[in-house]
């Protein structure tokens, strides 16, 4: 029996000191707590590696204090158009989404096309369809514009500068069945064009299991992450060249640095339940449990 693990990450970034405040930083540990304890019970209790990945990036997803679902960034329209997808390392199966609105749980309609979809990727209006079929729950545009969303976009309205920010939420996890799942979801960027689509819904991009070598869920600058096809990336350096899990994932943050530049983090979880947390900024929103063990959160990169 495998010691059931979850590993997950509300987004990378680097930051000026004193830009991220006291007061949303406590509100985010908060959240990745509550985000572990909603994946680790599906685990505890023998549930699966795709439930829990689903259930960790649901909460987060709830929270408007990370980009993905309810604190989705907005749109130079100002429109939230979110991103995600899930995959099963036993099987995999996957089911991603990207340019979806109205939708609370991105992440759920991405496990409704995988479970009930004879495609993989659904995009815009026909995932919105496929969500509304399914049953997977909607809200109209007042659900997503939360006051600090709305406030940004306001701001980026007002000084017309490039798009920024690029927080996304993941989670990895390995149940008792010795089986891998990823799931990711995101808001993409602030200010964004109208139909940008990120890394967090491309397979091996920024989300890869498979059961064989780990399960790796990708934030960050999703156009570098995308070139550098990251998540494949660690994928290829386990499977092929035999790196432990974590000199995989340093590997990939380095890939042609000269060519990829820009922040980038990576969770990643093998088969035997080793966890690699790297990234490249002075912020990951990171938390990680194993098994019954005390639960890790952090923020900084000192800690």
């Amino acid at each position: 029996m495998s010691m059931y693990t979850i590993v997950l990450h509300g987004g990378a970034v680097t930051m000026k000191p004193g830009e991220l405040s006291e007061e949303e930083a406590a509100f985010q540990r908060v959240g990745l707590g509550e985000a572990l304890q909603a994946g680790w019970l599906v685990l505890s209790q023998g549930g699966s590696a795709l439930d829990a990945v689903e259930a960790a990036v649901r909460s987060l997803e709830e929270n408007p204090h990370f980009n993905a679902g309810r604190g989705a960034s907005l749109n130079r329209q100002g429109e939230a158009e979110l991103d995600a997808a899930i995959m099963d390392g036993r099987t995999l199966q996957a089911g991603a989404v990207s340019g979806v609105k109205y939708v609370k749980h991105p992440i759920s309609l991405a496990r409704a096309v995988l479970d009930r979809s004879p495609h993989v990727y659904l995009s815009g209006e026909g995932a919105l369809e496929f969500a509304l079929e399914s049953g997977v729950p909607v809200a109209g545009p007042s659900y997503f514009q939360t006051e600090k969303t709305r406030a940004q976009w306001l701001e980026l309205a007002q000084q017309e500068p490039a798009p920024s920010g690029h927080d996304t939420v993941g989670a990895v996890a390995l149940d008792s069945a010795g089986n891998l799942a990823v799931a990711t979801s995101t808001g993409g960027i602030e200010g964004q064009a109208k139909g940008r689509v990120g890394d967090s819904p491309m397979l091996g991009g920024g989300t890869y299991a498979t059961n064989d070598a780990c399960a790796v869920s990708c934030t960050g600058d999703g156009e570098v992450i995308m070139r550098g096809a990251l998540a494949h990336e660690v994928y290829a350096l386990v499977k092929y060249k035999g790196l432990p899990l974590a000199e995989a994932c340093q590997a990939a943050l380095g890939l042609h640095d000269d060519c990829l530049r820009g922040d980038k983090g990576i969770i990643a979880l093998d088969p035997q339940g080793r966890v690699a947390i790297e990234f490249n900024t002075n912020v990951m929103r990171r938390a990680y449990r194993v098994g019954d063990a005390d639960p890790v959160i952090a923020i900084y990169r000192d800690e």
